[in-house]
């Protein structure tokens, strides 16, 4: 029973950990069809500037929820930064090239700013431990688990809720609608295609670094960690189904139960678990388990 709680707890907190991420990539391919290989170091840049910004300030103040605010803040202004100054400076330039060119000319991306974020920060870990202890613990069936992690699910499911509310409940999702079905008609109806495109980018920008920024605590922040996570991403869209919310959250939650899993019962197979679910769901729905509906054209 102790093992089955701790797989389901574990599971579900990688799980939202993934969704953050995996949520902002969702939105820029449903919406503007770019698969952004970087997407990976927005992660990354949010956990570094999230981590220095900490390590900072805690050098000489004691640990307070002061940390949760530098978290948020530091989130938004990276990923504020990088979405506008890469869509209006690269991605723009990209479009209406073929998919295969702008997965290319991203991965380049992602390179670039590998090597830049070494440069500034080094190769040394950033530990960010300051927010981790800060909600202290809760005891479930005699076993104990940080109030942190919960925190972290309860944060998906609320940027989740906000971002589907924005879909569905406002005047500019509508617009989105429009604009994912049919970008010239949407345009000759006056929606602000150039606009729409780099706030969503942006978000997208926004979710991946915020993931980063809030994950930080519960990782060591060192080189590599963009490339990392865009593997595990890729895959948990691709089992939801590309351009999907709902996908994204089932798929992240299937990735991390699995992972989950694996570790506790069968830790020699956690580095192939994820490509053995992404494989299996692929074999029965090829597009993923919830594709997004396709218009019909007469």
């Amino acid at each position: 029973m102790w093992t089955s709680l701790i797989i389901v707890i574990d599971g579900v907190t990688y799980g939202a950990w993934l969704f953050l991420v995996a949520l902002g990539l969702t939105l820029i391919f449903g919406v503007m069809k770019i698969l952004n290989i970087a997407h990976g170091n927005f992660y990354a840049a949010g956990a570094y500037v999230a981590a220095t910004a900490m390590g900072y300030w805690f050098a000489n103040h004691e640990p307070s929820y002061l940390a949760f605010v530098i978290q948020l803040v530091t989130a938004v202004v990276t990923g504020v930064l990088l979405g506008v100054l890469l869509e209006v400076t690269i991605v723009r330039r990209l479009r209406g090239r073929d998919e295969v060119s702008v997965a290319l000319a991203t991965f380049a991306l992602l390179l670039m700013m590998d090597d830049a974020m070494q440069f500034i920060w080094g190769a040394a870990a950033y530990p960010a431990p300051a927010p981790y202890g800060l909600l202290g613990t809760s005891k479930i069936a005699g076993l104990r688990f940080n109030n942190y992690e919960f925190a972290l699910v309860g944060l998906a499911i609320l940027v989740g809720g906000a971002v589907c509310w924005l879909l569905m409940g406002t005047r500019t999702g509508r617009s989105l609608k429009a604009l994912i079905y049919d970008r010239e008609m949407a345009a000759a109806m006056g929606v602000p295609v150039d606009a729409l495109y780099l706030v969503i980018f942006t978000l997208g920008a926004v979710l991946a670094a915020l993931g980063g920024a809030f994950t930080a605590p519960m990782i060591q922040v060192a080189p590599g960690l963009g490339a990392e996570i865009i593997v595990l991403i890729f895959a948990v869209i691709v089992i939801g189904g590309m351009g999907s919310i709902l996908g994204a959250a089932v798929g992240a939650l299937l990735v991390g139960l699995a992972r989950s899993a694996t570790i506790h019962l069968y830790p020699f197979a956690e580095v192939y678990i994820v490509y053995v679910v992404m494989a299996l769901v692929l074999a029965f729905r090829p597009e993923g388990l919830f594709p997004p509906a396709k218009i019909r054209k007469i």
